[in-house]
């Protein structure tokens, strides 16, 4: 049995972006992300172990928030490859990544990146 498991609305205050200032005050992000995998373990045994722990997956997505980049696709792609690396049940991970209000000379709620890769 396949099935998804996502997290969505996770925000971060965080240190990315091109122009110094923001690499210096930061800006708040909007994390969505959703992961591929086999549940059929976890449905037979109702154990943990037999899927993919959500909470293991924030902290992959808190660290590589709190390592400062110039760009969300850079960030996005480290995201996407450690969540991949670290749980083998994983077959795909979608992950979307909103900067919130983005420096772009005019009004706009949000700037956004979706990333998909398949194992």
């Amino acid at each position: 049995m396949s099935g998804r498991i996502a997290l969505e609305g996770l925000e971060f205050h965080a240190f990315h972006g091109v122009y110094p200032h923001e690499r210096e005050s930061g800006n708040w992000f909007e994390v969505d992300i959703s992961v591929d995998a086999d549940f059929s373990k976890a449905a037979e045994t109702d154990e943990l172990s037999g899927t993919v722990d959500y909470e293991a997956i924030y902290r992959v997505v808190r660290d590589e928030m709190d390592k400062p980049s110039k760009l969300l696709e850079t960030v996005g792609e480290n995201i996407v490859e450690e969540v991949l690396k670290r749980f083998a049940k994983v077959s795909q991970v979608e992950l979307k990544i909103s900067k919130i209000n983005p420096p772009i000379g005019g009004k706009a709620k949000k700037a956004t990146i979706f990333i998909s890769k398949k194992r």
